[in-house]
């Protein structure tokens, strides 16, 4: 199976084709740059990129997988309205999956063995003293719920409750709320961001999406303005 990943929800743009050779092996084609902005500028660019060096063209992939939030609010929408855009052209299935899950694949990779068993609350700097967090147990072999937007004092709760390493930008929040609370945790990888390589291998194992819809868990902070009232002349 052909399958383009591809994210931009949040510090970072990357686009990953992962392709079976011959003998059975898996074939990675990526790229990855770390950005605050332009992540719609730079997007597709990436994605020619990265089909061309792979000698591909659209009729040759299968399934597309793309992260659905939480994140920026224009990152999400970028990379959601992509998705099905391609969806819709190729009539190909999509396969949409939380950043905090690929997170938490490429953390337990960058960490290693000594992770393989460890629960992992990813949390990410919401701004505004929140934070997008979700827990995972690879004992339980799923999610302990959903993500979710929490307080630092709540990320913190459910680390120690879980004894869970904390990863993500938002772990020095959770650690300092842990402290303040008079308890020890233990945080990794506050620069992490997603990488399309890890979505890819999780949507190797998943059924498409019915719906692909943004994940954004908060409202915009900014609104459009009301309309002024049209006055009888």
């Amino acid at each position: 199976m052909a399958i383009l990943a591809f994210d931009t929800c949040l510090g970072a743009v990357s686009v990953a084709l992962r392709t079976r050779a011959a003998n059975g092996d898996w074939l990675i084609r990526e790229a990855y740059e770390a950005r605050q902005t332009g992540h719609a500028e730079r997007l597709m660019p990436m994605i020619a990129e990265v089909m061309a060096s792979a000698g591909r063209d659209f009729s040759q992939i299968e399934q597309f997988a793309v992260t659905v939030g939480p994140g920026t609010f224009t990152g999400v929408r970028v990379g959601v309205a992509a998705a099905r855009a391609f969806a819709l052209s190729t009539g190909r299935p999509v396969v949409g999956i939380s950043s905090l899950e690929v997170l938490d694949a490429r953390g337990r990779h960058l960490l290693g063995p000594q992770s393989a068993s460890r629960a992992i609350l990813v949390a990410t700097d919401a701004r505004r003293g929140a934070l997008y967090a979700a827990l995972y147990d690879p004992s339980k072999r799923t999610s302990d719920g959903a993500p979710a937007l929490l307080t630092a004092e709540a990320a913190a709760a459910l680390a120690t409750a879980h004894n869970a390493l904390v990863i993500g930008s938002g772990a020095p929040l959770v650690d300092e709320a842990a402290t303040a609370a008079g308890h020890l945790i233990e945080t990794a990888l506050p620069a992490i961001e997603p990488h399309a390589r890890f979505l890819a291998q999780l949507a190797a194992g998943r059924p498409p999406t019915d719906t692909v819809s943004p994940l954004y868990l908060r409202a915009p902070d900014v609104k459009p303005q009301p309309q002024p009232i049209a006055r009888r002349p």
